[in-house]
């Protein structure tokens, strides 16, 4: 049970970036110019996104969304209690060797990947996940490019989105403390205990005992 468990945690971390990117809209063009910071900020960072970015779900004090829709970007932002954990999921799903980065002190690990939106295997949003965990919590960038975006996508840090966005956001950021930081363990519906058993078979596959995720 705990191997079938295990699939279904990690199936569901790669569903809620799938979701996360049907808020994209493609919206009315605006004049903008890339030049455009838009300053943030709320309980746990602060920065300035580049471009005109609104925000557009503030889903609690630890969960916010961003909108650029000149260029069909969304950006959500989050902190969690243990963002490690959630990294260790996402590697599950292929997630891996990530870029690493320090600015203003905060250090931060930056991935790359993609992911279907809905069902269309050939609609595919392009995501940049930036994570940083300090010694009691962890803070989440998702940039999520929408197949209709204006950008040069590359997925790495010499192409556009990176340079040109995520960098220079990075760059800008300070981080809070929060109190009352969202368990990763409540956001899956699971106890503490049980959490800890599926991170252990998360930790075993990473070190190289794949057939944890063979059904039983």
């Amino acid at each position: 049970m705990e191997n079938k468990n295990l699939i279904i945690i990690a199936v569901a971390i790669v569903l809620i970036v799938v979701v996360v990117g049907v808020i994209l809209t493609t919206g009315v063009l605006n004049k903008a110019d890339d030049r455009t910071t838009t300053s943030f900020s709320n309980s746990f960072m602060e920065g300035a996104f580049t471009g005109d970015v609104k925000l557009v779900k503030n889903a609690s004090d630890y969960m916010q969304s961003y909108e650029d829709s000149q260029h069909s970007i969304t950006y959500n932002i989050s902190t969690v209690d243990n963002s490690t954990a959630l990294m260790d999921i996402y590697y599950v799903q292929g997630v891996t060797n990530p870029e690493h980065r320090s600015f203003n002190g905060n250090d931060w690990n930056i991935y790359f990947s993609q992911a279907i939106q809905g069902n269309d295997t050939n609609n595919k949003v392009n995501i940049i996940i930036c994570q940083s965990q300090g010694e009691k919590q962890g803070y989440l960038i998702y940039m999520i490019i929408d197949s209709k975006t204006d950008l040069n996508v590359s997925l790495n840090v010499f192409g556009e989105p990176y340079k040109s966005y995520v960098e220079p956001l990075l760059k800008s950021i300070t981080l809070k403390e929060s109190s009352n930081v969202p368990a990763i363990n409540d956001q899956f519906g699971l106890s503490e205990s049980d959490f800890a058993k599926q991170m252990d078979l998360v930790h075993q596959y990473k070190s190289g005992n794949t057939s944890v995720l063979q059904g039983s």
